[in-house]
């Protein structure tokens, strides 16, 4: 599987105009869009830095199991995103190695992508997703 780079790094935020006021008005970050997501649970903010893209991951809901970073320790990493030649290979891949319940299947992502998150426990329990280019 060939990685083709950083497509994202994301961050949750709460609320995302606070976010907006940082990373598009005082750094200058245009935004390329705002989705709310997963039944009205998230919204995935998208701005753009050129080769890669800053993605504000905003829980909406009170029971979301992301509000408790934000609510504690204010905003901060949620996952890497890169991007590969195709994440069916990279999901084909993970079921070919393992348990399919070990990793979620490819999700609904922010502007029709079909992302995949990897198994924390591969990655030093950090968040990853992988995305096609």
């Amino acid at each position: 599987m060939h990685h083709q780079g950083l497509d994202h790094l994301a961050l949750v935020v709460r609320p995302t105009d606070e976010a907006l006021a940082v990373w598009r008005d005082r750094l200058g970050f245009p935004v390329v869009s705002s989705e709310i997501m997963y039944s009205g649970a998230v919204r995935l903010t998208q701005l753009d830095r050129g080769n890669t893209h800053l993605q504000l991951v905003d829980p909406l809901t009170p029971d979301h199991p992301l509000q408790a970073g934000p609510a504690q320790h204010g905003p901060g990493l949620h996952s890497f995103g890169f991007k590969l030649d195709s994440v069916a290979a990279a999901q084909a891949e993970r079921v070919a190695a393992g348990p399919a319940s070990a990793t979620p299947p490819p999700h609904p992502g922010a502007q029709a992508q079909r992302p995949l998150f990897r198994s924390k426990s591969a990655t030093q329990n950090v968040q990853v997703e992988v995305t096609s280019a």
